[in-house]
């Protein structure tokens, strides 16, 4: 592992080549990543309400994206770039200026992400932020972005990949606070225009080959397990689950050696194992276990990140040999720590029960894409060697429109109480959305 300069990308703005590329090549992009799945939007009238008031600049809105699956950002560019001006047609709806979203994301992907990231991100106004370092400059990009832009702003309130659809596991209260901080901007400037937030959730569905391709996963888990293949073909397929999890816990239970207690169930034990892995991080790094375990985890993460691309440094050349061999080892360090990091946030979110044999196909699938990715972080992987089988259909289900400015006396009474109902609203317009999908019958699935 080499440490290097940190990598400077230009200051967000709206390029409208960069937009052609992305209306040409984009679907290619969602074609590698999600196969030849159809999407489609339900409860259409809110986002077209809303993109319609927000490009006309009679309000100001944020798209608040569930992130289960790793890809939404770019699915969510190519559908408001490419299709949602033709959906809204259909019904009358005319738009007074190209839809367009821009996102706010984290600061590490445009070190992991590659070129493709470091280009396209900036020019299509996508803007960084961080979770534990003050950046008051990128504040400023993502205030000024919702208060006075042209286009709504979306972030993904779960602050990360949350690996399942069909339930909420947590929710970060920077949204409320950053769209009610943006609202009373907009009432200080005696601007009529209301700021609201549009909860926005995406669920996948399957067919035939998702139910061929769930078998093979399942068999290529069981195989990295050890299991014999024609013994496992006898069992019932979530047995076949429960023994691979089994077994995955345990051989990270003896990698640090932590004590087997038959009177804890599965999820005190993922829970045990997240914490452990990441105080194993921060011991390597001389750290204190204080804060909650989210703000631990990106105060690692911004330390090990900072190892490998140096910030502040522009030409490594500066460097004596020993020194780069220093910082070299030190990235080195920065990339073992970073394997403790990745199992314990994806060890957080792993507490879900296994499905039934008789629940949906894509509750099996997804648990089965979970169930890989836990044998892929205990080997050492991360998000980027995650397998995910391809659905038929992504669906966007939209939820009800939260006015913060209507709330502003509120929270000018109270903010922290202000902040825990928007937040508390906010959970419950994906709730719903999740109990319409699964009420719905309109999917492929059998």
């Amino acid at each position: 592992m080499k440490a290097s300069p940190d990598i400077k990308i230009p200051e967000p703005r709206i390029s409208k080549f960069v937009f052609f590329i992305l209306k040409s090549l984009t679907r290619l992009y969602l074609f590698l990543y999600y196969g030849i799945a159809s999407t489609m939007l339900r409860g259409e009238k809110v986002l077209f309400d809303v993109f319609k008031r927000t490009l006309a600049g009679e309000s100001r809105s944020i798209i608040a994206f569930r992130h289960p699956n790793g890809g939404e950002p770019q699915l969510l560019t190519w559908f408001f770039l490419s299709k949602l001006k033709r959906l809204a047609a259909k019904q009358g709806v005319r738009f007074s200026r190209q839809p367009h979203a821009v996102f706010v994301y984290s600061y590490d992907v445009v070190r992991w992400g590659g070129w493709v990231a470091r280009f396209i991100m900036p020019n299509v106004g996508a803007m960084p932020i961080y979770h534990v370092k003050v950046d008051i400059k990128g504040m400023g990009h993502i205030y000024k972005s919702i208060t006075d832009g042209p286009y709504p702003v979306a972030l993904a309130p779960e602050g990360s990949i949350s690996y399942t659809a069909d339930y909420v596991p947590r929710l970060e209260p920077g949204i409320i606070r950053i769209g009610f901080n943006a609202a009373k901007k907009l009432a200080e400037k005696n601007k009529d225009c209301p700021l609201e937030i549009v909860p926005l959730s995406v669920h996948f569905r399957y067919g035939f080959w998702g139910k061929m391709n769930m078998k093979i996963l399942l068999k290529k888990t069981e195989k990295y397990c050890g299991f014999c293949r024609k013994e496992s073909a006898q069992l019932p397929f979530a047995e076949r689950l429960q023994r691979c999890r089994n077994h995955i816990l345990e051989v990270n239970e003896n990698r640090y050696n932590i004590k087997n207690d038959s009177n804890f169930s599965f999820e005190e034990r993922i829970q045990r194992l997240a914490y452990t892995a990441l105080e194993t991080a921060e011991r390597m790094l001389g750290l204190k276990n204080e804060d909650d375990f989210f703000t631990r985890v990106h105060r690692i993460r911004q330390i090990y990140w900072d190892r490998i691309f140096l910030p502040d440094v522009k030409n490594a050349d500066s460097f004596s040999r020993i020194e780069q061999s220093v910082k070299d080892l030190g990235a080195g360090e920065g990339w073992y720590i970073a394997r403790h990091v990745e199992l314990a946030d994806f060890c957080w979110y792993f507490n879900r029960p296994i499905p039934a044999k008789d629940a949906v196909l894509h509750s099996r699938i997804e648990y089965l894409h979970n169930l890989w990715d836990f044998a892929n972080r205990t080997m050492g992987g991360a998000h980027f060697n995650r397998i995910d089988i391809f659905p038929r259909k992504v669906v966007l289900q939209t939820g009800p429109v939260i006015n913060l400015t209507e709330r502003l006396p509120r929270y000018k009474e109270d903010k922290k109480a202000a902040i825990a109902e928007g937040l508390a609203d906010l959970n419950k317009a994906y709730v719903d959305c999740i109990n319409e999908m699964n009420n719905w019958t309109g999917g492929v699935e059998k």
